[in-house]
């Protein structure tokens, strides 16, 4: 008999069960099993996980598993979901909520790696490295062939300025470059801090850069941002680095204006399909490419195993899941005072419903004072609404879909 088809006073005594997917470091799974009954299953086919699903109450993933909203169908009593990574497009969010799911990744797991290889690529783009290095074991010493430019003095365009692009930046300026970035969600006082010019708009930063590099997250608005239109905007011999997400950038626009001479060269880690073994810009003298290697380093790949088991752990547990993607990331310097309250604002919204004395309740709004007002209070206002909804539901309600 398997757990899922346990009666359900029997599921509330056994420890959670965990599956580990894809492979991580050896210190989240140790601390997944202080917790939870864990089993890893590295390179299920989608049949298996279809099959095993439904025996877990979370499971831990990176790229390679695509859990779609059919086979979030047949995982009945899954709880929490923690991605080994930043990017949730394997994970249908939505379907996920729908079920009470919490989705949570590792956001500052691979922002070192991805901001070091983007240094790599930009000074690879800059000094020809990849191809010197294939004409000399290939027979021909080329020093002219392959003379570069240096970076100090040249501009660093930087479009989308998180926690990355800060570290990108940070690095650029070591070597002397100018750096201005754009990004309207950041505060000005943080371009500030690091020495960058803000840019009013995109199109400033086209204008100035002499490279030019994308870590913007991949959404319907991003998507497609790099485009003919905005390449023409750009200084004649730009450089274009991608180390974010391949559907950033249209392939055929960047093919045409490195043709045209509009683009002088491209340095691409990541591909609107992927794997991509075969891809047009291959072939180009000035192009570099590496297959999605932004995250891949034994530290980062720790350390989003352990950070994604960090979540799974507070979702299982009723503890705070800080980097949720369907329920609000609160900062952890925010955490630390709005903490102590989370358990405060439940228990009022129960108190609130019980004040109501059964009227029914259309509406709930909740208002801060005091220091907990200056954070970020989405989760509290969460917890009210959840206090009020437990048990006048016929859903089972969490953080999640209240």
């Amino acid at each position: 008999m398997t757990a899922s088809a346990l009666a359900p006073e029997a599921q509330a005594l056994e420890r959670p069960r965990v599956l580990v997917a894809e492979k991580i470091g050896d210190s989240g799974i140790d601390l997944l099993k202080e917790h939870f009954d864990v089993d890893v299953g590295i390179g299920l086919s989608r049949e298996e996980l279809t099959q095993r699903i439904g025996d877990y109450d979370g499971i831990l993933i990176r790229s390679a598993t695509k859990l779609d909203a059919e086979l979030l169908s047949k995982a009945g009593r899954l709880r929490a979901v923690g991605r080994a990574g930043v990017g949730v497009d394997n994970v249908d969010v939505p379907a996920a909520t729908k079920r009470g799911i919490v989705v949570a990744n590792a956001p500052q797991s691979n922002v070192i790696t991805a901001a070091e290889h983007t240094m790599a690529l930009l000074l690879a783009l800059a000094r020809n490295i990849p191809q010197a290095h294939a004409s000399l074991i290939g027979g021909a010493w080329e020093r002219s062939k392959f003379s570069g430019v240096e970076l100090d003095g040249k501009t660093l365009g930087i479009l989308g300025f998180g926690r990355i692009g800060q570290l990108v930046a940070q690095r650029a300026r070591g070597f002397g470059m100018r750096v201005m970035a754009f990004d309207p969600y950041v505060a000005t006082e943080r371009f500030r801090e690091l020495g960058v010019e803000q840019a009013s708009s995109s199109d400033e930063v086209y204008a100035a850069a002499d490279f030019l590099t994308l870590h913007l997250p991949k959404t319907p608005e991003t998507e497609g941002w790099l485009d003919a239109e905005a390449l023409a905007k750009c200084k004649d011999g730009v450089r274009v680095l991608n180390v974010a997400r391949g559907p950033l950038v249209v392939e055929d626009d960047l093919k045409a204006a490195l043709d045209s001479g509009k683009v002088a060269g491209a340095a691409l880690d990541v591909f609107s399909s992927e794997p991509a073994t075969e891809h047009p810009l291959f072939g180009y003298p000035n192009v570099i490419v590496t297959p999605h290697l932004g995250a891949s380093t034994a530290e980062a790949t720790d350390r989003a195993g352990y950070q994604a088991a960090e979540q799974v752990i507070a979702a299982l547990t009723g503890g705070v899941v800080t980097s949720a993607v369907n329920v609000p990331a609160i900062p952890s310097e925010d955490m630390e005072v709005l903490g102590p309250f989370v358990p405060l604002c439940r228990s009022l919204g129960r108190i609130a419903v019980a004040l109501a004395e059964g009227s029914s309740v259309d509406r709930v709004q909740t208002e801060f004072l005091g220091r907990i007002s200056e954070r970020d209070t989405r989760l509290l206002s969460i917890e009210v609404l959840l206090g009020v909804l437990q048990g006048h539901t016929e859903e089972e309600v969490n953080e999640v879909n209240a």
